[in-house]
């Protein structure tokens, strides 16, 4: 069978930048399954997987546009220290969700001053080429239930 919508798919993968740096993969693990069509996995991956079958290997690049997309700078903003009443230690790297009209966003702490915290709400990978090494193990039509809930049972 074919990947096409409506599809259960499970892969293992690795995915690295083009640095050639591990960023993810199903190695020792479980493969991943997702529902083909059905925006469970990035958009240029999932385009990339339509057609193969199971015993299937393929290397994929995705682009940002059709991974998590370009970094936009108006996702990067200082905050007052202020905000973080109660917070003594506030390092780069750590995680904060700030509350705005939208609903929550997670940001990343970027740069701390003694009068600003800069969070970055991007994908941590927005703007990177994604390189997929794909092995699809398995491929077979969705059983009404899934197709209703949009994900594998």
């Amino acid at each position: 069978m074919k990947i096409q919508d409506n599809c259960v798919v499970a892969i293992h993968y690795t995915l690295t930048n083009d640095e050639g740096d591990v960023l993810d993969t199903s190695e020792g693990r479980e493969p991943l399954r997702y529902l083909q069509g059905h925006g469970n996995i990035i958009p240029g991956l999932e385009r990339a997987l339509e057609g193969l079958v199971a015993g299937d290997s393929a290397n994929e690049v995705v682009e940002p546009e059709e991974g998590y997309g370009p970094k936009q700078d108006m996702l990067i903003q200082a905050v007052p220290r202020e905000a973080f009443d109660g917070i003594d230690v506030i390092e780069i790297g750590m995680q904060f969700q700030a509350q705005t009209a939208q609903g929550p966003i997670p940001g990343t702490v970027i740069a701390v001053d003694e009068e600003t915290v800069t969070l970055d709400g991007n994908h941590e990978l927005a703007g990177v080429r994604l390189n997929f090494a794909v092995q699809v193990t398995e491929v077979r039509e969705a059983s009404a239930e899934e197709i209703d809930h949009g994900h594998v049972h």
